[in-house]
């Protein structure tokens, strides 16, 4: 996967842009192996929690990826020559979001952290947040990964992934014949 594609973040100013981090599937998977062990991680202590009881371990999985994972909502239309998603990722920065692209598959990823501390007298306040969103999508056609843009803008990310070349092509008629 020696190709790599562009992304952009629009700033307020039109001159300004920071890019955004596009990333291997592989390194991806990594980071998902990771977000997995937490929620198992979670769920266990759940279970744990509720006195060993046996039954919900499927509750506590969910339960524990609520906690972990915030959704990510989209929308995906295709036109003749590409696929266009949108994504809510009200909060995040470009350094703190993931895209990769695979040929019918698309993944966003993100995570961000926060730390406030106040000192009032002798005591310490500290307060930590983490947020993390995941999101898988399997696209409508195959697209050209070397030719994907993305923007941010105001909570808003936005694909533009160009169709592949067979994509656009569709299906070829053949004729069939009595033999």
């Amino acid at each position: 996967m020696s190709e790599k594609a562009t992304a952009v973040q629009k700033a307020q100013e039109p001159k300004e842009q920071t890019a955004l981090k596009l990333v291997e599937p592989e390194t991806l998977l990594e980071r998902i192996n990771r977000m997995h062990d937490a929620i198992a991680q979670r769920a266990f202590e759940l279970f744990a929690g509720s006195g060993w009881n046996l039954g919900r371990e499927l509750d506590d999985w969910f339960k524990a990826e609520a906690e972990l994972l915030h959704p990510v909502h989209l929308e995906v239309a295709e036109s003749d020559d590409s696929v266009h998603v949108e994504a809510e990722v009200p909060g995040f920065d470009a350094k703190d979001l993931e895209v990769s692209v695979e040929p019918r598959r698309l993944t966003i990823s993100g995570k961000k952290q926060s730390t406030e501390e106040s000192k009032k007298g002798k005591t310490i306040y500290k307060e930590q947040c983490s947020n993390q969103i995941l999101r898988v999508v399997d696209l409508p056609a195959e697209v050209d990964k070397a030719k994907v843009t993305a923007t941010l803008k105001n909570g808003m990310l936005s694909l533009a992934l160009p169709k592949a070349a067979a994509a656009k092509a569709g299906a070829a008629k053949v004729e069939v014949k009595a033999a």
